[in-house]
């Protein structure tokens, strides 16, 4: 299954980013999606020189729709809304890996709940030949711990949201990365342990959003007058399973691919 919408999908984000960092194309798999013109639209022509990438789990478009307040709050401080499509099966590893690769699922060739290191060239390949110092935080064994290992970036591995978020600012305030890719999962959690409207899950939204802001201020006060962009890219969104009442996903339509990222240039 593949999107049918007029939105393009996850996989877009791959070159996209490789085009906002004004970098050549060729560090991609040749069947990379194209760059999202609708972003190239908003980003400086000659590109930027720092990219902070934000990847909370499993934040589709109906949670933005449940919590205005706090994504309209993301708009207000100048971040664009871009809807996207998630890609099928929309689970955790097939998305992340189309997302940073470029690729559908059949070309990457995770298809499942399943965490293969990628054999594929990914942005992780592509950014480091470039002199762009790249850095993956995550929460350890997690999809983007795991999948995207082997290449010249450095990897930090933490035990929980809290632990990453301490970690990347460490980072951000370090100045030693041109890239700083961070994981969240909380969220994820809690919708597969209640479902994805419930309170406590709803709180864990709120949490990620306070974090996303906490990174992007001490980002931006690291990085003041150099041209900068700010991504926040959750993988794909959630349904509740009636069988279980509980929150799952994976579905080829629906509040599963209906997904947005919000970017900011500066």
């Amino acid at each position: 299954m593949t999107n049918t919408t007029s939105e393009p999908s996850i996989a877009s984000v791959a070159r996209t980013i490789i085009r906002v960092l004004g970098l050549p194309e060729g560090g991609l798999e040749p069947e990379a999606a194209g760059a999202d013109q609708r972003v190239l639209a908003l980003a400086p022509a000659a590109g930027v020189k720092k990219l902070l990438i934000y990847a909370p789990d499993a934040i589709g478009r109906q949670v933005i729709g449940k919590l205005p307040e706090i994504f309209s709050g993301l708009e207000a401080a100048g971040f664009a809304k871009v809807p996207v499509a998630s890609v099928f099966p929309s689970k955790t590893p097939v998305c992340f890996a189309s997302m940073f690769s470029g690729l559908q699922p059949a070309g990457h060739g995770i298809r499942s709940y399943e965490k293969p290191v990628l054999t594929c060239k990914t942005i992780f390949d592509a950014l480091p030949p470039q002199g762009v110092r790249t850095a993956i935080v995550a929460v350890k064994d997690s999809s983007i711990d795991l999948i995207f290992r082997g290449r010249e970036v450095d990897y930090y591995s933490e035990p929980d949201d809290s632990a990453a978020t301490v970690r990347a600012l460490e980072l951000i305030a370090a100045g030693a990365h041109d890239c700083i890719l961070v994981y969240h999962q909380e969220y994820d959690d809690l919708l597969h342990a209640t479902d994805p409207w419930n309170d406590a899950a709803l709180a864990a939204v709120k949490r990620h959003v306070r974090s996303f802001e906490e990174l992007t201020a001490a980002f931006d006060k690291k990085w003041g007058g150099m041209p900068r962009a700010a991504l926040f890219a959750p993988d794909h969104g959630a349904h509740i399973d009636p069988a279980t009442g509980k929150g799952t996903h994976g579905a080829g339509s629906g509040p599963d691919m209906e997904v947005a990222h919000f970017w900011k240039f500066q």
